[in-house]
């Protein structure tokens, strides 16, 4: 048996403790990063996904897997992601609904935003329009409100269905001016808006993209958008502000999250790779043209941000007297 001096063996054992290190610590990531998405393949949320997959894939020296979980507005998938390992490896790309309306909304949700899942970072802000029938008489936020004055009840807004932003932001609009119009809950925005074309609603507020469409063919017009600067697509509509609602700025959103009890150095690590990702001109150049704003916050600051929306939106639901099972 051989012995070893006191000072031989404190050598040792700071040895053998820096050969386990990385067996105990690897960097993160060690596999694929998979973002799951709540909805169908084919969506706005999955094109805004799959134009961050690849240059995320560089940044962090893993390939990024996009997959699905289809249903119940984002539940189902944020749901499976909220069950996964805290590892870092399983994110969700989500949107305002999932985050912070449903909670709201739904009587019974198997997640709570703030408490089942770790903020990792937000991606983008995508800004709505507010846009009505050309026959109808109002050519300004102000004339639409003072006819809705006129006429209580007597105007229809149309939406994509209850508990969307896009019934949620013309509830906001209607406490904030102390009005009242009727609400038409579609399947989807593409019925909505051949009502509207059509007449059979009178306004509707839509994400800038799918609306400018129709704006510049001459078959909507656009009254206001609902965030702090004018949007590009539109450059001569006014801001919700601009036209005399005070304080109104509503924008839907993206973002990443990541199961509760992520470790701290592995949401620094995404957080910074998003960053990086968000900031390449090319990323920001195609994001505009999808008909998002880049608007990143890292993980800190979008906790901050949630933790600020959630009961603006559920004022707004309460507001609109919306639930769903």
């Amino acid at each position: 048996m051989i012995a070893l001096h006191s000072g031989r063996r404190a050598v040792l054992a700071l040895a053998l403790a820096a050969a386990a290190l990385p067996a105990l610590a690897q960097p993160f990531p060690t596999k694929p990063v998979t973002i799951l998405i709540g909805f169908p393949a084919g969506g706005p949320l999955d094109a805004h996904a799959r134009l961050l997959a690849d240059k995320l894939a560089a940044q962090l020296g893993q390939p990024v897997v996009i997959d699905y979980k289809a249903g119940a507005g984002g539940t189902v998938g944020a749901q499976a992601v909220a069950q996964s390992a805290p590892d870092g490896h399983t994110l969700l790309m989500a949107n305002t609904g999932t985050m912070v309306i449903n909670p709201a909304i739904y009587t019974k949700l198997p997640y709570q935003t703030l408490k089942d899942f770790a903020p990792v970072a937000r991606t983008a802000q995508q800004p709505l329009a507010l846009v009505v029938n050309p026959a109808m008489p109002a050519k300004s936020v102000a004339e639409l409100v003072a006819l809705a004055k006129a006429r209580p009840g007597g105007l229809n807004y149309g939406s994509a269905g209850n508990g969307g932003i896009s019934h949620l932001v013309p509830e906001m609009l209607k406490a904030a001016t102390g009005t009242f119009i009727v609400h038409i809950p579609y399947k989807g925005s593409a019925p909505a808006f051949t009502d509207l074309m059509a007449g059979q609603v009178q306004l509707m507020a839509e994400s800038v993209p799918q609306a400018a469409q129709y704006v510049k063919a001459g078959k909507l017009r656009a009254l206001a958008v609902t965030s702090a600067q004018r949007n590009p697509a539109l450059p001569d509509t006014p801001t919700m502000v601009e036209a005399g609602v005070k304080g109104f700025e509503v924008v839907g959103f993206y973002g990443v999250l990541a199961p509760a009890g992520t470790p701290k150095p592995v949401l620094d690590r995404l957080s910074a790779a998003f960053k990086a990702v968000l900031d390449d001109p090319a990323i920001k150049s195609r994001m505009v043209q999808q008909g998002a704003d880049p608007a990143f916050l890292g993980h800190e600051e979008f906790a901050r941000f949630l933790a600020a929306e959630m009961p603006r939106w559920a004022q707004a639901v309460q507001t609109s007297g919306a639930k769903l099972d």
